[in-house]
């Protein structure tokens, strides 16, 4: 996509989503509401985040491995909690994956097409594992909470995403891709969907480790999603786990829309939207949506550590792969 028409999309969205909060909020409630949040489970929010990091460099440890490039957990985890940086400054997690790229590229020279498949790969079974924890939220909603059209945008995701799983994975689908290719290339998003197809046939003959990471990144994202639900309880959101099952994998996926500044109104409005429809004051939930956004500022702040320290030694140089 055109860097101008995105500019201009991003504009358009943050300010659709300030205004909206301008029309909702009161600033002066929602500044009470988080200067009384609790810190103990604003605590947990970010421990929640922080240790999901964990399995998730593992998991990355696992596609490699089955490509034969091995790195060690500890470089990985480094590596994840400094893409976490990245993505602070960088659009969404788009520039955090960029970041991963170009960094495990110079310890694998001549290995960028692979490194860079595995990291779509794993960032497309991330949000299938969102998408299927979607269609369980989309069942826990039916006939419980009235959430409008996000019930059924959540469904939507399911439908599309089981779309993708027959294009991706079905060869009598090849013929269609090919006759779709001239206009993903107009969309500039050929390269990267072709790099993601890529990089699930290598896996062909991986099936039952691409289903162990798949179960395993589920597993992940149904943690990650008790973050909101801290974050939540932390300025008095008196709400079970539950409905948060149902609000999380829209949230997930909202986040990898490339057309916010960081996230900034857009994650706040989408918390005031959906919360509101349930009971939820529009400044408390306002004060829910700011909070999980220092959250994931506080996950990036050990990667900053890193750089910094790194930065005092001298940096250190890339590995080179032998064999």
């Amino acid at each position: 996509m055109k860097r101008p028409l995105r500019i201009v999309l991003t504009l358009l969205l943050t300010g659709l989503a300030l205004g909206y909060l301008v029309w909702k909020v009161d600033i002066r409630e929602t500044v009470d509401t988080l200067l009384d949040a609790d810190p103990w489970w604003f605590a947990l929010s970010v421990g929640i985040m922080i240790g999901t990091a964990l399995p998730m460099a593992l998991r990355w440890q696992w596609l490699m491995r089955a490509q034969r490039m091995d790195d060690s957990f500890l470089w990985l985890t480094r590596a994840y909690f400094v893409s976490y940086t990245a993505s602070q400054v960088l659009p969404t997690s788009i520039g955090g994956d960029a970041m991963r790229v170009y960094e495990t590229a110079r310890r694998h020279p001549g290995r960028t097409g692979d490194v860079t498949g595995i990291i779509l790969l794993e960032r497309g079974l991330g949000g299938a594992g969102t998408v299927l924890l979607g269609a369980i939220g989309f069942l826990l909603a039916l006939g419980t909470y009235d959430v409008g059209a996000y019930l059924w945008l959540e469904g939507l995701f399911v439908v599309g995403t089981l779309v993708l799983i027959f294009l991706f994975f079905s060869r009598s689908a090849q013929p269609l891709l090919a006759r779709s290719r001239p206009l993903l290339e107009r969309l500039r998003v050929e390269r990267p969907l072709r790099a993601l197809y890529d990089g699930i046939h290598h896996f062909r003959g991986h099936v039952r480790l691409l289903v162990a990471v798949f179960v395993f990144t589920t597993v992940i994202q149904a943690v990650r999603i008790l973050s909101i639900w801290a974050a939540g309880k932390a300025v008095g959101i008196d709400l079970g786990p539950r409905i948060y099952y149902v609000m999380g994998p829209l949230f997930f996926l909202i986040l990898l829309v490339p057309f916010t500044l960081n996230g900034i109104a857009v994650r706040e409005a989408f918390f005031v939207s959906f919360l509101g429809n349930v009971g939820v004051p529009a400044d408390q939930a306002f004060a829910a949506g700011f909070l999980f956004f220092l959250v994931t500022t506080a996950l990036a702040l050990p990667g900053a550590g890193i750089l910094l320290w790194e930065g005092i030694r001298g940096g250190s140089r890339p590995r080179l792969e032998h064999g």
